[in-house]
């Protein structure tokens, strides 16, 4: 995986710490624990998260997930089961992101 600097690039000088620990922990030596979990395992789970919050960082997390080898059939499989213990109306917002990252 690549080095991570978004917390850097976009929050650099107005919150230099939370910058620090997106980049260095979260995604450096979290998302580094391969022997663990997979990068796409990881990207299963933190999509799964992410969709059951309703928040905007799924986008990014379904771009990276499709560069950890997410194909399309299992993040429609994950969303489809979702929607079923988070909600109709999340599921749908994800089908929408999805079917602009993952195509139709």
């Amino acid at each position: 995986m690549k080095k991570q600097t978004a917390g850097r690039d976009q929050l650099g000088a107005f919150a230099p710490k939370f910058a620090e620990l997106n980049d260095d922990v979260l995604f450096g030596e979290v998302w580094s624990r391969e022997e663990q979990l997979s990068p796409r395992d990881r990207s299963l789970i933190t999509c799964a998260s992410l969709l059951t919050q309703d928040v905007p960082q799924l986008e990014a997390h379904m771009n990276i997930a499709k560069q950890n080898g997410v194909t399309k059939e299992e993040m429609v499989e994950l969303i489809t089961h979702l929607a079923f213990y988070t909600g109709w109306p999340k599921a749908w917002s994800a089908f929408a992101l999805a079917k602009e990252i993952f195509g139709e």
